[in-house]
C-alpha cells in the first residue's frame, strides 16, 4: 500500500510516499481503507522527531483517519465490513490502510463527509477528555481555550455551546477571533492586541473561568493562573511555546487550584474506549444529529503532504486540514 513516510527526522521535506507492507490486525482490531486522514501538530513534532509513537505503534505519522471497513479481527463485535468508520489512532493514519482497536473507532453518521470524519477524533475527543472527563465542566461555567481556531478550539467551542456552558478563546488575528464568534465562541480575544488575563477578567465580571484548556505551555502559566475563577482548573495539553514557566504556589493554595497535565496518544486502548464511550453517552445525539463537524479549512491530496504541513505550521488555517487518499 501507499504511505506518507519519513525518510529521517526534518522538515516538511522529509515527507515521502512510499509502498510500505500493508498492517496485519488483532484479534480486537478493525482494518480501515482510509479514505482522509487529519493533520495535527503532534505529526509535526514527530516528523522533527521530537514525538515518537508508543512502543509497538506504527511508526507512520497519523492520529486519525476515516473510511470503510476492510476487515475485521475474530474477537470484534459490532463492525462488518464495508462500515463507514473514524477512528483514534496511535500512529498509521498518513496510510491507505490503517489498523486499529475496534474501542477507537466510531461509526461515520451520513451528515459527515469523509473529510470531516478523519478531522473529527483526535480533536473532539481531546476536548471531551480534556473539558469534561477531567475538568468536570458544568452548564453555566466559562472555559478559556486557547487557540480557538485549532482544531481543538473549534471542537471545544461547539461542545462548550451544546453542554450550556461559555466559551472564551484567544486568537492570533481579528480575522481569527471573528470566525471564532461566527463558529460560536461567546468571547474571542487577540492576543497579539497585549495581555489575555484582563480581557477575560472583564468577560467575567471580575470573577475569572472556570476552566482553561491550555496547548501553549510554560509562558502562559502565570496569565491562566491569575484568569482562574477560585476553585479553578487548569488542564495542559500541550507545549507549543514552552515547557517552562515560574509561578505563585501560594495562589494554587489559596485559591484551591487544580493543575492537570493530560495527552491522549499515549494512553491504554481500553482508556481510549472508555473515552469514546463517554463522548457518545454524552454528545451522541448531536454527533449523529451533525452539530458536531469540523470545520474543514483544506482537503489536500496525500501526495502533497508537505504542503499540509506548511499549513500547519505557519498557523494560517482555522479548523482542520486533511489528507485525502
Amino acid at each position: 500500500m501507499k504511505a506518507v513516510i519519513v525518510e529521517k527526522p526534518g522538515d516538511e521535506s522529509a515527507l515521502k510516499i512510499a509502498d510500505v507492507p500493508e498492517p496485519e490486525i488483532k484479534p480486537d482490531e478493525i482494518l480501515i481503507r482510509v479514505r482522509a486522514a487529519g493533520v495535527n501538530r503532534a505529526d509535526i513534532m514527530q516528523r522533527q522527531g521530537f514525538y515518537p509513537p508508543p512502543p509497538g505503534a506504527s511508526e507512520i505519522i497519523g492520529l486519525e483517519c476515516a473510511g470503510e471497513v476492510e476487515a475485521v479481527g475474530n474477537a470484534v463485535t459490532g463492525w462488518k465490513v464495508g462500515d463507514r468508520a473514524m477512528a483514534l489512532l496511535p500512529g498509521g493514519g498518513y496510510a491507505e490502510k490503517a489498523a486499529t482497536h475496534h474501542g477507537s473507532a466510531m461509526k461515520i453518521p451520513p451528515s459527515l463527509s469523509f473529510e470531516e470524519a478523519a478531522g473529527f477524533p483526535e480533536v473532539f475527543l481531546t476536548a471531551f477528555l480534556n473539558l469534561f472527563m477531567l475538568a468536570d465542566i458544568k452548564s453555566g461555567e466559562s472555559a478559556l481555550i486557547h487557540g480557538g481556531g485549532s482544531g481543538v478550539g473549534t471542537a471545544s467551542i461547539l461542545l462548550l455551546k451544546e453542554a450550556r456552558a461559555r466559551s472564551i478563546v484567544t486568537a492570533g488575528s481579528d480575522e481569527k477571533c471573528e470566525r471564532c464568534l461566527k463558529h460560536g465562541a461567546d468571547v474571542a480575544i487577540n492576543y497579539n492586541l497585549g495581555p489575555f488575563p484582563p480581557s477575560v477578567k472583564a468577560a467575567t465580571n471580575g470573577r475569572g473561568v472556570e476552566v482553561i484548556l491550555d496547548s501553549i505551555g510554560g509562558p502562559y502559566l502565570p496569565g491562566n493562573l491569575e484568569s482562574l475563577a477560585h476553585g479553578g482548573r487548569l488542564v495542559l495539553i500541550g507545549l507549543m511555546r514552552g515547557t517552562h514557566g515560574e509561578i505563585d504556589l501560594s495562589a494554587i493554595l489559596r485559591r484551591h487550584l487544580k493543575i492537570f497535565g493530560s495527552t491522549l496518544r499515549t494512553r491504554q486502548v481500553t482508556e481510549k474506549a472508555q473515552i469514546v464511550a463517554a463522548f457518545l453517552k454524552q454528545f451522541g445525539p448531536a454527533f449523529e444529529a451533525g452539530r458536531l463537524r469540523p470545520p474543514i479549512y483544506k482537503a489536500i491530496p496525500a501526495s502533497e503532504a508537505t504542503t499540509a504541513h506548511r499549513m500547519m505550521q505557519a498557523s494560517e488555517h482555522f479548523g482542520k486540514i486533511v489528507l485525502k487518499f
